[in-house]
């Protein structure tokens, strides 16, 4: 299970305990002025040799309690392609719920698989069916195998087609950093 945990606003309200040596379990903490935190738990469950899974995905929110989004994708891989396709449905706590369609190809950098460029798109409709609303984004993708000892990093520069928003994200092996112009920033911790 990959669970993540997502704090965006002021830095000053996430702290994370570490020891001298061996770090433990991380502890967040945050405080009174500021929002809750919110825990993400993901779960990709793979079909029997095949490139089909279920992807579960969900938030909760601890300042109400209460599920922020649940999330249910049945995704289809083509590696010969470096393309994938899904289709399932999301429950969000103020939209309630909607149909979820995405795609996502991979394009290589000259010979280099560990530079892409990378299209993505999803398409949300909702219960009645009538009111579709596009996403897109185009990403320059960078993998950086063993940046340092056992510590893949992977710097991901976007730009958000429908909201005209460019993007940065900043993943280490346990850790997500991601910004945009707008202000819009969040880091997450995955357990």
């Amino acid at each position: 299970m990959d669970t993540s945990i997502r704090y965006g606003g002021e830095s000053s309200a996430l702290r994370r305990k570490i020891g001298d040596y061996n770090p433990p379990s991380p502890t967040v903490k945050y405080a009174g002025n500021v929002s809750a935190v919110r825990i993400n738990a993901k779960q990709k469950l793979q079909f029997r040799d095949s490139n089909i899974l279920l992807q579960l995905n969900g938030e909760l929110d601890t300042g109400t309690g209460a599920p922020t989004f649940l999330c249910a994708l049945v995704r289809q891989f083509y590696p010969n392609l470096s393309a994938s396709l899904g289709a399932g449905l999301h429950y969000d706590k103020n939209e309630k719920l909607r149909c979820t369609l995405r795609g996502k190809k991979a394009y290589p950098v000259a010979s280099n698989r560990f530079v892409n460029f990378v299209l993505k798109g999803r398409c949300d409709i909702d219960q009645e069916l009538n009111q579709p609303t596009p996403h897109g984004a185009l990403e320059l993708v960078w993998n950086i195998l063993d940046f340092q000892k056992d510590q893949d990093v992977r710097l991901k520069v976007g730009y958000e087609l429908v909201d005209k928003i460019p993007y940065v994200q900043l993943r280490e092996n346990n850790w997500t950093f991601n910004a945009d112009i707008s202000g819009r920033w969040d880091v997450r911790y995955n357990l």
